[in-house]
């Protein structure tokens, strides 16, 4: 079973305490929905833009944005493609984290939708790597060299057996996430999204991201050579994964400040907020909320067509949305909808 090697340095320490107390304000700071939904928005939109960006992609936040919303944007079809293959990955975090066990049919998947219609050779997606390759930066200078072809099945194996043992349990969803996102890269079955993606899917499924505020994409992206600099830090032969996890849990600290700072900004001197307290809601009534800010109301069949449930289960989600004083009924009759309080 993979064994990784690292020690908690007082920088380490020091970021994890960081992150827990922010993640702590975070989480009880009162926020309406239509807020969630909007750092939540502005977190996956970050990620697809820059994950795709750290490859190459030519594509800004503003063109991604835009594919988001299902608009025409006027680029190349594979940046295109690439931007929208993550976002849909992105959206299948939390039924990947909903499985008991994390497979290799699992990764395997990933892989194919982070690189449907782009690859040279379509065989190649949803595959593991049948040859010899180079993780390079973006001046084309070699970082390193994965292990042999004929290694990568057993490594991600391994790297799975560990994956989802309990020992997972233990160790800090931070940490845990940068072991993940560094023996992806280090074994490289596929590519850096895919490396990246997994780092997002710790996150969400140990329960530290679920409302999917944090873009960690976004700090790789600000300073690439830094990003490429501290995965060259990790001896190949020791694999002692300090450094990284050094630079790792900067990133989480950094990501998670800003988005501190955004809902300090957003919820201050609201008295109501602070009377009524921050709203907690699952993915399927965020996504309900999401729905009525994009097109200003929802329907009882919108929701049904939405999650593919029956009327009753429909009404549910809009008794629950209404009792919490999140969205109000207008019209009667068939032109009877829901708008956000």
């Amino acid at each position: 079973m993979f064994q990784p090697k690292f020690s908690f340095t007082n920088k380490i320490v020091k970021n994890l305490t960081y992150i827990a107390e922010s993640r702590a304000f975070i989480i009880n700071a009162p926020l309406v929905p239509e807020w969630e939904v909007s750092l939540r928005r502005d977190a996956i939109l970050k990620s697809a833009h820059s994950s795709t960006a750290i490859e190459g992609n030519r594509l800004t936040l503003e063109e991604v944005s835009a594919l988001a919303n299902g608009r025409e944007v006027m680029t190349r079809r594979k940046d295109r493609q690439e931007v929208l293959n993550y976002l849909e990955a992105l959206d299948k975090i939390s039924d990947f984290a909903s499985h008991e066990n994390f497979t290799l049919n699992d990764l395997l998947e990933i892989h194919h939708i982070v690189t449907k219609s782009t690859l040279n050779f379509p065989e190649d997606e949803g595959c593991f790597r049948n040859r010899q390759v180079h993780v390079v930066n973006m001046l084309g200078e070699t970082i390193f060299m994965p292990p042999k072809t004929v290694e990568v099945l057993e490594l991600i194996e391994d790297f799975l057996e560990w994956f989802n043992s309990p020992i997972m349990e233990d160790i800090d969803s931070v940490i845990a996430a940068g072991l993940t996102h560094y023996e992806m890269v280090r074994i490289h079955p596929g590519n850096g999204r895919t490396a990246r993606i997994m780092a997002t899917l710790v996150l969400f499924r140990s329960g530290f991201d679920l409302k999917r505020f944090f873009a960690l994409d976004d700090y790789y992206d600000h300073d690439r050579q830094a990003y490429y600099a501290a995965l060259q830090t990790v001896d190949s032969e020791i694999l002692d994964v300090t450094e990284w996890l050094e630079y790792f849990t900067d990133g989480v600290a950094t990501s998670i400040k800003a988005v501190k700072e955004k809902v300090l900004g957003l919820s201050k001197d609201i008295k109501i907020l602070k009377e009524r307290g921050q709203i907690a809601l699952n993915d399927r009534q965020m996504k309900i909320v999401e729905w009525i800010v994009n097109e200003g109301k929802i329907t009882n069949r919108d929701i049904r067509n939405m999650f593919g449930i029956s009327d009753n289960a429909a009404l549910d989600e809009i008794r629950k949305l209404m009792n919490f004083d999140v969205i109000k009924r207008e019209g009667e009759g068939r032109s009877v909808h829901y708008v956000l309080v």
